[in-house]
């Protein structure tokens, strides 16, 4: 999940010999990188000033993504919602989570070109593939081909003290947020119950991230685990913040690898 450490430890690898492959980047730069554009054209073309300037070629905009800034990735996926506090319909949220899917199974499918590209364009020796947590939620058989052949797994399961620090933060700070399609229509129904909602377009954005993130976490497990059990390792967010150099990643590595053997 976020806030586990991924990128943090992709960050020390970059002082070494290794490529950092950011998929969330891949997603906002190549695939979606559109989609994005046309979402915040929608928004400036409903500010009069704004939209004389986009219609007659005065200004223009662009993304200005970079791997430690995704927001406009986020903006783009959006919430669920009354309109009126920023909330998307269902309709339109759904599609959007469509996009997204379709992004990420790219952007891992791409892991095998990058991975070249980084030995024969930059030299790099080595290759990590900073994935979105919302790897587990795939269900795509290929893509679970290609990172099984080309990369070792490892999944960073949190200790019970970081679980928490994880749903503490995601309350504090809601987020968009990747969710299979059934997992979002339990779920929906299950909040709209409890909050005595007739219509999606009542639902507080924020509250339904709050309330949802616990159950999505939890939800995650076990295909975390299915993962890393299959084709995979197993670490620790305790072992991972220990990591302060790429020679204590390789000895973490070679732990989980004697361990789960």
């Amino acid at each position: 999940m976020s806030g586990v450490g991924k990128t943090r430890l992709s960050n020390i690898l970059l002082q070494g010999s290794w490529f950092h492959y950011s998929a969330d980047y891949r997603i906002g730069t190549r695939y979606l990188d559109e989609a994005i554009l046309d979402n915040i054209k929608q928004q400036a073309m409903q500010v009069p000033f704004l939209r004389d300037l986009l219609r007659s070629d005065s200004i223009y905009i662009r993304n200005n993504i970079t791997v430690d800034h995704l927001k406009p990735v986020a903006s783009f996926m959006g919430k669920i919602g009354n309109p009126e506090k920023g909330g998307l319909s269902l309709q339109e949220f759904k599609r959007r989570q469509g996009l997204h899917h379709q992004a990420e199974v790219a952007a891992l499918k791409d892991v095998p070109a990058f991975i070249e590209k980084a030995q024969s364009i930059y030299g790099y020796r080595h290759f990590i593939n900073d994935a979105g947590g919302s790897v587990c939620e795939l269900d795509d058989p290929e893509v679970t081909e290609v990172l099984e052949r080309e990369t070792l797994l490892l999944y960073i399961q949190a200790t019970e003290k970081d679980e928490q620090e994880l749903i503490r933060r995601a309350a504090s700070d809601p987020k968009p947020l990747y969710y299979r399609e059934a997992f979002l229509d339990e779920q929906l129904s299950t909040y709209m119950g409890e909050r005595r909602l007739e219509y999606v377009a009542q639902i507080d954005p924020d509250d339904f991230v709050r309330w949802v993130f616990p159950r999505l976490f939890y939800s995650r497990i076990p295909r975390y685990q299915a993962m890393a059990g299959s084709y995979g390792y197993t670490v620790t967010t305790n072992e991972l913040w220990r990591v302060k150099s790429e020679g204590d990643f390789l000895e973490l590595v070679e732990t989980a690898i004697a361990r789960q053997s």
